[in-house]
């Protein structure tokens, strides 16, 4: 059967914090042609009334509208509460070449493949550009939705374009690049317009020509030797990021809490003078202001949270941007910690901070 219904869906198995939770309705898709019959399916059904202002945050009953919870990888999701609202689950599969123009490859990848998985099959295949993206972990059509990025990478920097439906109308439609309007960690889809949107598939732009994108000072150190190839590339960024973020196998967690605050020279310079040590990188300029990215890991760790623990809910000892579950912390429970950091962070350097992960409240 192309998708299955389950009721009474314990949720534990699909989010990497581990929270138990319960979807009353959950649907699997595992082909995109049965996705009409399936949205008609959750619509009959009475489906999520969920937005999310502010973005990092899903609250039920605001502004209702009928559609339902997409739930791809769950890396990037913390749950405070059983789901009322019908689950769909992206399980679709599917990599295939749609065109190649000298060494320029168009690779159309289904939103259920994992996104690691996917990675690894385009260095197989020779097509490079996504070997800094390695190990992220979540299904491809997370990728365009969060933006997905690392190592100086960003996934919309290698996305053409989304194929999407409209969860309501069934409209299918092809975004392009521009359309989905990629930030940092951000996209359309993001947006209340954008989440009445379910992504299909994500064309991928690539290159049989590898060229290095060193831009991360631990990548030069570990990288410098002739003749680099990609997969040594890839192996390096899976090293590094397996030194630092616990396995969510082994303890749940969602990777990195909080977005790293994008601030301006002024704030930079004030920070500065009363924290030399900070650091900043620059994401803007020629011609405009310039604006610095912080380390919200470095500002966490300076008010002492690091290996910080709460009950079982807790900061991680190895990096203080991963919150962590020990094993039966609630959703509540970790975000009851997150705020206390936010609170200490705010108070210290007067510097926000945004959680990354999707908070369903």
């Amino acid at each position: 059967m192309s998708y299955s219904v389950q009721h009474n869906l314990q949720l534990r198995p699909f989010n990497t914090f581990g929270i138990r939770a319960t979807a009353h309705l959950a649907c699997t898709l595992d082909d995109e042609a049965a996705v009409d019959e399936v949205l008609g399916l959750l619509r009959e059904k009475g489906a999520a009334e969920v937005h999310a202002p502010p973005p990092h945050e899903i609250r039920p009953n605001e502004q209702p509208f009928p559609r339902p919870l997409i739930l791809s990888g769950g890396s990037n999701l913390l749950l405070a509460r059983d789901l009322d609202e019908p689950v769909l689950l992206m399980r679709t599969r599917g990599r295939h070449v749609v065109e190649q123009q000298g060494d320029t490859v168009w690779l159309d990848v289904a939103a259920g493949e994992v996104w690691h998985d996917t990675v690894r099959w385009t260095l197989q295949q020779g097509y490079y550009g996504l070997e800094n993206l390695a190990l992220i972990p979540g299904r491809v059509g997370a990728a365009p939705w969060q933006n997905i990025g690392a190592y100086g990478v960003e996934a919309g920097e290698r996305i053409d374009s989304v194929a999407a439906i409209h969860l309501q109308t069934g409209e299918r439609r092809r975004f392009t690049a521009a359309e989905c309007a990629f930030g940092y960690r951000q996209s359309f889809f993001k947006t209340p317009a954008g989440r009445d949107w379910l992504i299909l598939s994500v064309r991928l732009r690539l290159s049989r020509t590898f060229v290095p994108r060193l831009d991360y000072a631990e990548l030069r150190t570990a990288l410098a030797m002739p003749g680099l190839t990609a997969v040594q590339v890839a192996d390096t960024v899976e090293a590094i990021r397996r030194s630092k973020l616990p396995d969510p196998a082994l303890l749940g967690n969602a990777g990195s809490f909080f977005h790293n605050p994008v601030v301006d020279g002024e704030t930079v310079e004030r920070l500065r003078r009363l924290h030399p040590g900070l650091p900043a990188h620059t994401v803007a300029g020629n011609g405009t202001p310039a604006t610095f990215k912080l380390s919200a890991g470095w500002l966490i760790d300076a008010c002492g949270w690091k290996g910080h623990r709460e009950g079982d809910a807790g900061v991680s000892p190895r990096h203080a941007l991963v919150l962590v579950n020990y094993g039966e912390a609630t959703g509540q429970d970790i975000l009851h910690l997150a705020r206390r950091i936010q609170d200490s962070v705010q108070e210290r350097f007067g510097v926000p901070l945004r959680p990354e992960p999707v908070v369903i409240l």
